[in-house]
């Protein structure tokens, strides 16, 4: 542990945020506690937990640390949760069917489990150790549940039945549907497109894991060890039959190469290439399908949901366009919208949207000071890996509502917040 660190970070924190990282990719997103219903996430009743304990531990702690650093990311989550309690109470005020409240009270439960996930990353990650150890969970989670998303293709079964048996514990039916004859995987998550999401939010810091050899946060056993769950999660991004995947894929990548040693470009071009070459040699209908899913875009029925929903969003942002209607209010009855910048436009309002974005600029601003202020070259790569991680969530929440989905919800907050305490190690090494 740091000197002048207050005892209460580094270990403890990684430990706290690897728990939270297991419950949220390794325990099934469709998974409650039958007891508790839509509160009994298990990923988010450990990030209750979690606030509660960087409450009681700021409380107890008089060290601020040898060098205080200002918070963009955290000062634009508080602003944010202020519009949601704003938008909440004139929601209640305006007077709420009653099957609306339950789920705007899950809502706001949901963001306080966030808070600590967040805040724990912030506050509680002060050493280049911790930042580099609780990255590296991160990359072998996702690879791991890249893994078990490929086994969901060659069985074409979601290989999670057994949880249903569990005593005490209620599952929603996850389904490995089927796009032009390909099956498209959930892996943990509750939608395919939620899988994406972490997985490819993950990919920057696992390449920059791989190129890194000689940091401490590499396998000890071979220095290509890292780009076993690139390829992995590469491979599932291809075979996922969606654009959306395809996409983040592409910024993952395209974001990563700028920064990667010259005799790196050359390894990551050509191997993304074979992958894609093996993938569709070996699956049938893959190639097909992925061309048709572009080419054909402007005929393809969630194509035309997602631009139907922006011309009909202006009908429901003009019910309340300062404050929104609520957060978690607006019900998939009303219209499903496959954005997540609307939706919190629509719940939210103006100043929901504004406080929303200004997260993403916080924590990508994070990252990128932290590349140009740290003197040391393994903060300076994660600094640019975790801006380019938000960026990728950023770009991908726009195909779905990203908000509403726990692991894609939860694998932002982390991320944001770990651009937080990149940037004070960064500083904390500059000073």
């Amino acid at each position: 542990m740091q000197q002048g660190s207050p005892k209460w970070r580094g270990l403890h924190a990684v430990s706290m945020l690897t728990v939270y990282l297991f419950l949220l990719l390794a325990i099934p997103s469709s998974v409650t506690i039958t007891a508790l219903g839509s509160l009994g996430r298990p990923s988010m009743i450990w990030g209750i937990l979690m606030v509660l304990w960087w409450v009681i531990a700021k409380l107890q702690s008089r060290d601020a640390g040898l060098y205080p650093v200002r918070q963009p990311v955290r000062f634009t989550f508080i602003v944010f949760i202020i519009v949601a309690l704003i938008s909440f109470a004139v929601a209640m005020f305006r007077g709420q069917p009653a099957d609306q409240i339950s789920p705007a009270f899950t809502a706001l439960v949901r963001m306080l489990s966030w808070s600590g996930v967040l805040l724990i990353s912030i506050d509680g990650i002060g050493a280049k150790g911790d930042l580099e150890r609780i990255v590296r969970r991160i990359g072998i989670g996702a690879g791991l549940l890249a893994a078990f998303g490929i086994a969901q293709f060659v069985t074409k079964t979601s290989l999670l039945d057994f949880f249903s048996s569990i005593p005490g514990i209620t599952m929603s039916f996850v389904e490995v549907a089927e796009r032009g004859g390909v099956s498209r995987v959930p892996g943990t998550a509750i939608h395919p497109l939620e899988y994406a999401t972490v997985l490819n939010a993950a990919l920057p810091l696992v390449i920059a894991a791989a190129v890194s050899h000689g940091l401490r946060w590499n396998l000890r056993k071979g220095k290509y060890g890292w780009w076993i769950p690139a390829a992995l999660i590469s491979l599932s991004a291809l075979i996922g039959v969606s654009r959306s995947a395809i996409i983040g894929f592409g910024v993952a990548a395209l974001t990563m190469i700028p920064v990667l040693p010259r005799r790196h470009r050359a390894l990551v071009i050509v191997g993304g290439l074979a992958l894609a070459f093996v993938a569709v040699a070996a699956i049938p209908g893959l190639l097909a399908t992925t061309v048709n899913l572009f080419a054909g875009a402007s005929n393809d029925p969630s194509t035309q949901s997602r631009t139907g929903g922006l011309a009909r969003a202006p009908e429901f942002i003009s019910a309340s366009p300062l404050v929104g209607v609520g957060f978690g209010t607006f019900l998939p009855r009303y219209y499903i919208f496959d954005n997540a910048w609307v939706l919190v436009a629509i719940e939210l309002g103006v100043l929901g949207v504004v406080a929303f974005g200004s997260i993403f600029l916080a924590a990508i601003w994070s990252g990128i000071t932290a590349r140009y202020r740290s003197n040391d070259p393994g903060i300076s790569l994660l600094g640019y890996a975790l801006a380019a991680s938000v960026v990728n969530i950023a770009v991908l929440f726009a195909f779905f509502d990203g908000l509403s989905f726990p692991q894609s919800g939860g694998m932002f907050f982390l991320i944001a917040g770990l651009c937080g305490a990149t940037l004070k190690i960064g500083r904390a090494q500059e000073a």
